[in-house]
């Protein structure tokens, strides 16, 4: 392997670039960028501090933040908390494994290529498809992704999302779409905390219908239900997750019709490290393949008759003409693809099953306590890990209460969704001890049972 060196330039080197460039000095080569977008003064920064003086401070920074070990945290909302394996630490932070290599060189990247097969077989199984990249960046953007394959597949400018899609991905979708002239029709909620299919009869020209499930009140939608409608109106059915694991416990998305499943894969062994990095997840069925974008890594037989790993199929401008790309976001993830693929091979599939199962029961056992102590819950339909709860408008403080005694009592859904004021989603994992939850049924109860 070449070593580069990475060096500054020199005042030589500066000032032969600046005549190439046509320019006289470095503040003639940005006049054209208005000076109140600029910075005209140095940085105010503080000196140079040796290694050891500067882990002191960082150790100090760390000890203040709001965040600390004492907070009993209810929150998920698309990051959720899980216990990860050693084996998974221990191994992804292996020298061989620490690279943002992309491989481009199959006969060089063979072990490179060999991890990401291996996610995409597990990650394929997981999502019920048959063909699974590892090129995207998180769920948001491997959910505009696979918009623009339905998109492309079908000629047609108008997809439909769900509203119970994470509030997040429905936003990175609009930035995707709606500048290059797509429009974006979004499905209302019902009383029951699903998606209202009805507005898709008698459709026309629309290119996918979107679903999340567990949606984003953690409810779980009838897939079969959506891919029928969808299908009927002649579109692509794509469906969402934010939480992989809940899929140890439900049917496959791929199994109940998904055409292209996207979601987040942070659950799989990526902690949650003050809101990423996260693992876009994307898979389809065979027809569907042309227009993945990413990397499809298969394996093959060399001149010897030995198994070897190759790029199957890459639709992104380094490998082909850009006017063909797919893509130009997908870059390599393999690294997280990596740590999900040791994460599941870790627990295997009856550990998994497992899981997903205790997650299940323990925020059914939250809700149970809650509902007891008297709140309301106005999804009454089934649910994995999540729930939403309804805090009486009278007890307007009840959860700044619950902050200022370390119980973040879950998210408040007013700011996504304003006819929920007073509602919260609470999440549940296995990190959530029965002590943690017990804690704040009995600081709720006498709220409700003066």
């Amino acid at each position: 392997m070449i070593t580069m060196r990475y060096l500054p330039h020199t005042p030589e080197q500066i000032q032969q670039m600046l005549t190439v460039a046509g320019a006289d000095s470095l503040e003639s080569l940005f006049s054209g960028i208005p000076e109140e977008c600029r910075r005209l003064q140095e940085m105010n920064l503080p000196e140079a501090l040796s290694e050891w003086a500067l882990n002191r401070h960082m150790d100090a920074l760390s000890a203040g933040l709001a965040v600390s070990p004492e907070y009993k945290i209810f929150i998920g909302a698309g990051r959720y908390d899980h216990h990860i394996p050693a084996t998974v630490s221990s191994l992804k932070s292996r020298s061989e494994f620490l690279t943002a290599y992309t491989p481009y060189q199959p006969e060089i990247s063979q072990g490179t290529l060999q991890a990401i097969y291996e996610y995409q077989t597990l990650a394929a199984r997981l999502m019920g498809v048959d063909v699974v990249t590892a090129s995207h960046y998180d769920g948001a953007t491997a959910l505009s992704e696979s918009l623009l394959m339905a998109i492309r597949k079908t000629r047609r400018k108008r997809v439909v999302l769900s509203s119970l899609i994470h509030p997040y991905y429905r936003r990175v979708a609009q930035t995707y779409l709606e500048p290059a002239g797509f429009e974006i029709i979004e499905l209302p909620f019902l009383e029951n905390g699903l998606t209202d299919l009805s507005l898709l009869e008698g459709a026309v020209d629309i290119a996918a219908v979107a679903l999340q499930s567990p949606n984003f009140f953690g409810c779980i939608e009838d897939l079969k239900a959506g891919g029928q409608k969808a299908h009927e109106i002649g579109a692509l059915f794509i469906v969402g997750f934010t939480e992989a694991l809940a899929y140890g416990l439900l049917k496959s998305p791929g199994s109940q019709g998904a055409d292209i499943v996207f979601g987040e894969g942070q659950s799989l062994g990526i902690p949650i490290a003050f809101g990423g990095p996260g693992l876009g997840m994307l898979g389809c069925t065979p027809e569907h393949t042309r227009n993945l974008p990413g990397r499809l890594v298969g394996k093959a037989k060399d001149m010897d008759g030995k198994n070897g790993f190759v790029l199957t199929l890459a639709t992104r401008e380094q490998h082909i003409r850009r006017e063909k790309a797919t893509s130009n976001i997908c870059s390599n993830n393999s690294h997280c693809a990596l740590t999900a693929a040791m994460y599941m091979a870790s627990l295997g599939k009856s550990g998994f099953c497992d899981l997903a199962i205790l997650n299940h029961d323990k925020a059914a056992y939250l809700c149970r306590g809650l509902s007891g102590a008297g709140f309301k819950m106005p999804f009454q339909g089934t649910f994995f890990n999540e729930f939403v709860v309804e805090f009486p408008e009278e007890l307007e403080t009840l959860y700044q209460r619950l902050l200022e005694k370390k119980i973040v009592a879950g998210l408040p859904l007013s700011a996504f969704y304003p006819e929920l004021s007073h509602h919260y989603l609470l999440c549940v994992t296995e990190t959530a001890s029965r002590e943690d939850m017990d804690a704040l049924i009995r600081e709720v109860t006498p709220c409700m049972n003066p």
